[in-house]
């Protein structure tokens, strides 16, 4: 067997691991579930040892490396999460030294939409270009940034905080502190608020479902509920201005589209590209123009990228 590295991919419901070889095929896997009502060190105990698992199993063969994508702001430097909505206990915890000191190897830390959008700069739809940049719709959104092929940080590590673009400037509140970030309008979270504010200006289809979720919203919409598309022109409008800014700013040859709620694209894609259309200075210009067109697309890897994304790391 050739090199090999170790991805982990930590979400809120799975755990999972996987060793991975230097061409990007998958060796073995090991799917877990998250632990995160027993606490940080029992999510640790779990990821470690999966870990150890494969690399006793694949002993004969040279470890290069463990990259592990998290749901959380990492402080390259010490590595520790620096803030994570959704990993109680974990903010400031030196996470990367302490896997380190239980495996006595090397381990990339890094935030999971990065991650997400290295996985498909290598293996998934971005493997043409050198540049690119990936928002993830899930339960927020997320982005990354992949310039001559390696993770763009800025000054301060916040590269690719694509969800905290603001879209309206007086709108919803944010948990980041600001008004009317994209989050607020193009994540699952903001379809079910959405919903609920349309439920209580009388949207009849919606006010019928029994139980709101934003797979629900999006088959509503498919049958051509008002209301429900309603919703979905909404997100389309918000994404659709945070790609004209980012065309308009940053002149890339791809924008990728992923995360779970990417399943909606049917329902938002139309608006959103008529917005890009129309606010952008390279997308309002005629196919008879010599401009080139940056490629929107979906990502293709769905759950899968950010887990060979991790495993990429210890190889760059």
């Amino acid at each position: 067997m050739s090199n090999y590295t170790i991805g982990v991919d930590m979400g809120g419901t799975n755990l999972r691991v996987a060793a991975v070889d230097e061409l990007g095929e998958t060796i073995e896997r090991i799917t877990l579930g998250t632990q995160l009502s027993l606490g940080r060190d029992r999510v640790i105990d779990d990821m470690c040892s999966s870990i150890q698992q494969l690399v006793q199993k694949h002993a004969g063969a040279k470890l290069l490396g463990i990259g592990i994508g998290v749901p959380g702001i990492i402080d390259k430097q010490t590595g520790s999460v620096r803030a994570a909505a959704n990993l109680p206990g974990w903010a400031g915890f030196p996470v990367r030294a302490e896997i380190e000191r239980r495996l006595q190897t090397q381990v990339i830390l890094e935030n999971d939409s990065r991650v997400a959008t290295l996985g498909e700069k290598w293996l998934g739809v971005g493997r043409s270009v050198n540049d690119m940049a990936m928002l993830t719709l899930g339960t927020g959104v997320g982005g990354g940034l992949v310039l001559g092929g390696k993770i763009w940080y800025g000054v301060n590590g916040m590269g690719g905080e694509f969800g905290h673009f603001t879209v309206e400037p007086e709108g919803h509140p944010c948990g980041c502190g600001s008004r009317g970030c994209l989050e607020q309008y193009a994540s699952a979270t903001a379809v079910v608020r959405m919903a609920r504010e349309a439920i209580a200006e009388g949207a009849a289809g919606l006010s019928r479902m029994t139980e709101l979720s934003s797979k629900g919203i999006y088959e509503l919409a498919m049958q051509r509920d008002p209301g429900a598309l309603q919703i979905f022109r909404r997100m389309g409008r918000a994404l659709g201005i945070v790609l004209a800014d980012m065309v308009n700013g940053l002149d890339l040859p791809m924008y990728v589209i992923g995360g779970g709620a990417v399943s909606a694209w049917d329902a938002f894609a139309p608006t959103m590209f008529e917005e890009l259309k129309a606010r952008s200075v390279v997308y309002a210009t005629t196919s008879s123009d010599s401009a080139k067109k940056a490629i929107i697309t979906q990502a293709t890897l769905g759950s899968d990228a950010g887990l060979l994304g991790a495993a990429r790391l210890p190889m760059m």
